[in-house]
């Protein structure tokens, strides 16, 4: 079995500011499918072509004024590599309209050169930050006023430049809305595949702790069981040698002896559930209820078959707590098993009679019970235990565990 570290409570995504994309963004900050490295190199050619090529730009008059405008599309066209979730919605709208209206007038002022590449580029960038009602308006917005600007000659503008090439500004547009849409389809598969491996690491986590809690009931089974009839027994030899009754001495040295024996039987068997190998179920119970003294105890009724591994190994450590619990606290008492087979389920009842000999007082796990229930409950089914209380076992103990399949 392949265990994954879960991951801890204290590893939490910080919620989003106010007015960002809630959407997730990768730690780097940097956006699925774009290199912020090819958005400032693109970003500076534009600004050093337009640095070298428009005019006039200088410090007094028309100059003044394209210097001023180149600066603040400069400005509008370099801000679009600052990350998505660093900048509010409303603020990104601001800029990236107030960059159009700059645009548009740096063509109408500017005399030559490629001022109209600060209104394309941004048009593209529109596409991509904003949501395409928006960015198709902005757009629209942004080709009917650069196109006004050359056909109306709102300043002293390039004379060459025809107004149709306004009309196209907003085109590039349509390729940052497809860029746009590309980045959301990246994230959503990366928020799917997050999703999984948190999952994956949640099912793998309850998987561990269920597998934890399998291996502590085995280990309450085959320890505390045996080693409670163990020192049960040497309690009983103990005392007995103040009597003198040598014969009882053994017999009680005899039945731990064989205990350690059943202790080794058991301790196969959850080597075998370990490893999951299937366990006959009739022939195993068969085995368990006669080591524990009880021959001919066993009732089988309904058409035999073989059950899951699963289901084997939980009747069985079912059957050797209630076993164990009638020895415990009903010594001497007549035990009758019984494995029912029908088409829905598998159902085992341990009745014991009341005590014949003495009970020696001890204090039980207060697990036995709370295991068996565990057990059935793994499986679908039920474990119900109480006091016989009509017929020839009145008086006694019964344990009734039912597994549906």
């Amino acid at each position: 079995m392949r265990y994954v570290l879960p991951v801890s409570a204290t590893e939490s995504t910080p919620p989003p500011a106010p007015g960002a994309d809630p959407r997730p963004t990768p730690p780097s900050g940097r956006v699925p499918g774009q290199d912020p490295r090819v958005q400032w190199g693109l970003s500076l050619a534009v600004v050093v072509v337009g640095a070298l090529t428009i005019r006039p730009m200088g410090f007094s008059g028309q100059g003044l004024a394209v210097g001023l405008l180149f600066v603040l599309n400069s400005a509008a066209l370099l801000a679009r590599a600052v990350p998505e979730h660093r900048i509010p919605a409303r603020v990104v709208l601001g800029w990236l309209t107030l960059g159009v209206v700059a645009a548009a007038a740096l063509i109408g002022v500017s005399g030559s050169g490629t001022s109209y590449l600060f209104a394309y580029f941004l048009a593209g960038h529109i596409g991509y930050r904003l949501e395409p009602r928006r960015a198709l308006a902005l757009a629209a917005a942004s080709s009917l006023l650069c196109a006004g600007v050359l056909y109306f000659h709102l300043g002293p503008g390039d004379p060459d430049l025809p107004w149709t090439l306004g009309l196209t500004t907003g085109a590039p547009v349509v390729v940052g809305i497809l860029n746009r849409t590309q980045r959301r389809a990246v994230r959503s598969a990366l928020s799917a595949a997050e999703s999984a491996e948190r999952a994956a690491r949640a099912e793998a986590r309850t998987a561990v702790l269920t597998e934890r809690a399998r291996i502590a009931r085995d280990v309450h089974d085959v320890l505390a069981h045996s080693l409670a009839g163990i020192n049960m027994q040497l309690e009983l030899a103990d005392a007995l040698l103040d009597t003198g009754d040598l014969a009882k001495v053994r017999e009680a040295t005899t039945k731990a002896h064989g205990l350690v024996k059943e202790s080794l039987k058991q301790a196969q068997w959850t080597v075998h559930a370990l490893r999951e190998d299937a366990l006959p179920l009739v022939e195993s119970l068969t085995a368990m209820v006669e080591s524990s003294g009880h021959r001919d105890a066993l009732t089988v009724t309904g058409t035999v078959r073989e059950a899951p591994p699963r289901v084997t190994q939980n009747l069985l450590r079912i059957a050797q707590e209630a076993l164990t619990n009638a020895a415990r606290h009903a010594p001497g008492g007549k035990i009758a098993v019984e494995l029912t087979f029908t088409a829905a389920s598998i159902t085992l009842r341990i009745r014991n009679r009341p005590a014949t000999r003495a009970v020696t007082p001890g204090v039980g796990s207060g697990m036995g019970l709370i295991g068996m229930r565990e057990r059935a409950a793994l499986l679908g089914g039920s474990v119900g235990a109480g006091p016989v209380t009509e017929g020839r076992d009145q008086g006694g103990w019964q344990v009734e565990a039912v597994i549906p399949g």
